[in-house]
């Protein structure tokens, strides 16, 4: 390694400022730096274990290029555009989000150093970490850092980040499950080895044994812990010594400290041959620890399998049709909006796009919980991740890559599961010093046990209390919890977007509901056809869609829906005789035209007695007095008179009675507000079974009576459509909105109810009760666990492996109890 004067920079060379206090250990010596920059070079480069660079060059280079080892600088390919169009997503001109994958996590104390370290960095927006997943969402200014800049400071706190790709985090949890089995192998071992000959040792102990049989059993005893200590036990040493060189105490630290003073401790009463030995402790414990972490880490993979299911969705390859519809096998990272692709049945649907040929039905039930497969036709849009059931269908590719609905999906879910509630934030902060407060007590153990007692007595029981306290599970009480209660949220159908949805959910006391879109479909649909004439249903039904055909009304486009559906219609099959010529729309008033050589109108009932002077009859025959003032009421007649009354109603949606009556019965008081008419608003409200109901409210007013409850005292959750209620979905404490595929990239709500089942509102208020439930007892088992634990070894009742098996159980607790989130 080359020599640069006190006064240089050890990276670039140039002169350090008179005051710098810049500096990094560099090989075993504190090397100075001019800058943040080159510290944070030189600290990049020592993380990545790249230190050889300052031993093969031969003068520190001015130049910037070479002042950064080649592995450091391919991070600068992921600022390209190209590459990034297939992770990163563009929110506005200089805001970018991008998915990534965190190597080197081992615990919850990680999340928060990753966290708190790029959240510090000028130009980074967020940065959360997802424990369960180990994928991290960050956002960034684009103009003041770049992403390969992010994934430098994290390398330089001793982790590997790069972009998520499913395929390859599953090669990383087939690598970490194998490398956490065999050191949990070489410690189970040398752990049943040492405890046969510690048991020889201590039977030799009462019972009598030769000095140099003594002696050799203690030297083996060595022999077998070493590969232990060197080996199994390096991940708590990698994580204390990455802590210790960010200035932070984590989980790691009194665990590392216990198995290297133990060890230190035997090897010199082993070299003296005196003294006790603590090998059978060791082993032990860093058995019951590496246990404990890699049940954890089992457990940990299927609290995040909802989530890993849904990124896995997509296939590899798709199927693409050039203009001559010759099929070609292409990855679909090719796949660009425009492209035709053809979708076999059985295939799973590449991207977001529209059916363009065949008809076929479509299982959308991982993304929106429902069961039943979804009858597609020519026109309408399938979703990237479904699957194809019946029949091939050649498809439209619309929005590829991080546009598509599955991606949407995905980042909510992820944004959820890494954004913190109350108590975890609370556990974080507890966390924080807990650590400095066990190596104090320690010291303090240590001393007080050493003056009345001897040094191996003080330092049994100062081992015991450095392991078996477990800040663990105080930072894993909530996030498993968050992570397994939103996988089975989001199987259900309901995506929760919000870390702190489920815990306001949870104690919400009032639940508003909009009507239009949110308990009612949000368009009209024919409910009855009343003939005046005496011509048959069916007819009526019939001629009016033929009149209707091609309209984009709502109510044109629900008197054709109607015809379709209608199997007494024969005269309106695809296909059928039945048309319309020299259609004339007059706005606002309705459509006139020709059908078998007969003039028609229909629309407003003034606009179609226009066609006879005489036709007062007609319209008496159904006075408009006798008519559902909360429906839409249209007339259909010739030159001949009146032929018919068709109602038109915004239907109710399946389940919304039983689903209003669910919330009265968990005690939740229902309130309707609603810009309706105040008739068409108190019928629902009739329908469903609330009482406190109000119409032809603005936004403002809307806003204006929450903010009433609000004062009240009340937590409100506000269900909307999440379009037209943005402004009460925003000052509600918990908002959930509808959420079909289409809407969802924009939706804003804290949860949105992809499977618009409203049945599936109360089940959503039940898991988050039982979320709730469960974060406070792992959050009471983690602290009044602390709280039993540190006294007892304190007091010298627990021996050092005792306490491993403590602090693993402990952790292990909290996650196989958050793990009873996962059943529905």
């Amino acid at each position: 390694m080359d020599k640069t004067s006190a006064e240089e920079c050890f990276h670039c060379g140039l002169p350090v400022p008179s005051g710098a206090r810049f500096a990094t250990v560099i090989d075993g010596q504190r090397q100075p730096m001019c800058c943040h920059g080159c510290e944070a070079v030189a600290e990049a480069i020592v993380a990545a274990g790249l230190t050889n660079f300052y031993h093969h060059r031969t003068a520190p280079s001015r130049r910037a290029e070479d002042l950064i080892p080649e592995q450091l600088r391919g991070l600068e390919l992921y600022d390209r555009p190209d590459l990034q169009k297939s992770f990163v997503r563009i929110e506005n001109e200089h805001t970018r989000e991008a998915a990534l994958i965190l190597e080197g996590i081992v615990c919850a104390a990680c999340v928060w150093l990753s966290e708190r370290h790029v959240n510090a960095l000028p130009g980074v927006l967020e940065f959360r970490v997802n424990y369960s997943t180990h994928r991290a969402r960050v956002r960034w200014d684009e103009q003041q850092i770049k992403l390969s800049e992010i994934l430098g400071a994290v390398a330089a706190i001793g982790y590997i980040a790069h972009p998520f790709d499913p395929s390859r985090q599953e090669a990383l949890q087939k690598r970490e499950r194998a490398v956490a089995l065999r050191r949990l192998a070489v410690a189970g071992l040398g752990s049943m080895q040492v405890m046969m000959l510690a048991v020889g040792l201590y039977v030799g102990e009462y019972q009598g044994m030769d000095e140099w049989i003594w002696e050799f059993l203690r030297w083996i005893c060595l022999i077998l812990t070493v590969p232990v200590v060197a080996y199994s036990a390096q991940p708590f040493y990698i994580a204390a010594w990455r802590d210790l060189r960010n200035r932070q105490l984590g989980m790691d630290t009194p665990v590392s400290l216990a198995i290297l003073a133990a060890f230190a401790a035997s090897i010199w009463h082993t070299w003296i041959s005196s003294g006790e030995v603590y090998y059978d402790s060791v082993t032990m414990f860093v058995f019951f620890l590496l246990t404990g972490r890699f049940l954890e880490m089992n457990a940990r993979h299927r609290a995040g399998q909802i989530s890993e299911a849904l990124v896995r969705m997509l296939p590899a390859t798709a199927t693409r049709l050039d203009a001559e519809n010759v099929e070609t096998i292409v990855p679909i990272a090719e796949l660009v909006p425009g492209d035709r692709a053809l979708v076999r049945p059985g295939e799973t649907i590449p991207a977001d796009g529209r059916v363009e040929e065949g008809a076929s039905s479509v299982d959308e039930s991982l993304l929106t919980g429902e069961s039943l497969p979804l009858a597609k036709r020519m026109g309408e849009t399938v979703i990237g991740g479904s699957v194809n059931v019946d029949s091939p269908l050649v498809m439209r590719i619309e929005k590829v890559g991080v546009d598509t609905v599955l991606s949407a999906i995905v980042r909510l879910l992820d944004r959820a599961q890494g954004e913190k509630p109350q108590l975890a934030l609370l556990a974080d902060r507890i966390a924080g010093w807990f650590i400095a407060v066990v190596l104090a007590v320690a010291a303090v153990v240590f001393t007080a046990w050493w003056s009345l007692s001897d040094f191996d007595t003080a330092l049994r029981i100062t081992l015991s209390v450095l392991v078996v306290t477990c800040p663990c599970a105080l930072s894993l009480a909530t996030p498993t919890a968050i992570v397994a209660a939103t996988g089975t949220l989001t199987r259900m159908g309901l995506l929760t977007t919000r870390g702190h949805a489920l815990e306001t959910l949870a104690r919400a006391t009032h639940v508003i509901f909009d009507k239009t879109g949110t308990l009612t479909y949000g368009r009209p649909q024919v409910t009855a056809v009343e003939p005046v004439s005496g011509l048959e249903p069916q007819r009526c039904l019939a001629l009016a869609a033929a009149l209707e055909r091609g309209s984009e009304h709502p109510v044109g486009r629900a008197l054709v829906e109607a015809a379709e559906k209608s199997p007494l219609t024969p005269l309106f099959q695809r296909g059928g005789a039945m048309s319309a010529m020299e259609l004339h729309n007059t706005p606002g008033s309705g459509i006139e035209g020709w059908i078998d050589g007969r003039r028609y109108r229909i629309g407003q009932p003034e606009f179609v007695t226009a066609l006879k002077s005489d036709m007062g009859e007609g319209v008496r025959a159904l006075d408009r007095d006798d008519l559902d003032s909360a429906s839409t009421w249209v007339a259909l007649g010739d030159e001949q008179g009146l032929l018919a009354w068709f109602q038109l109603s915004d239907a109710l949606r399946p389940g919304a009675v039983e689903a209003v009556a669910a919330l009265q019965a968990r005690g939740l008081a229902v309130e309707l507000l609603s810009g309706d008419r105040v008739d068409a608003v108190e019928h629902v409200a009739g329908q469903v079974g609330i009482a406190a109901f109000q119409g032809g409210m603005s936004p403002q007013d809307k806003l204006d009576r929450l903010r009433v409850l609000q004062a009240q005292g009340a937590i409100v959750a506000m269900v909307g459509d999440g379009v037209n209620d943005a402004p009460v979905l925003a000052a509600a404490q918990v908002s959930l909105a509808m959420g079909s595929g289409t809407q969802l990239a924009h939706a804003t709500a804290d949860m949105i109810l992809l499977s618009e089942k409203l049945e599936h509102l109360a089940a959503g208020v039940d898991m988050a009760r039982r979320t709730l439930v469960i974060m406070r007892e792992n959050f009471a088992w983690a602290i009044g666990y602390n709280l039993l634990a540190l006294p007892l070894a304190a007091g010298g009742w627990l021996t050092p492996w005792m306490s491993a098996i403590g602090m693993s159980f402990s952790s292990l607790l909290v996650v196989v109890n958050a793990l009873r989130l996962r059943k529905s």
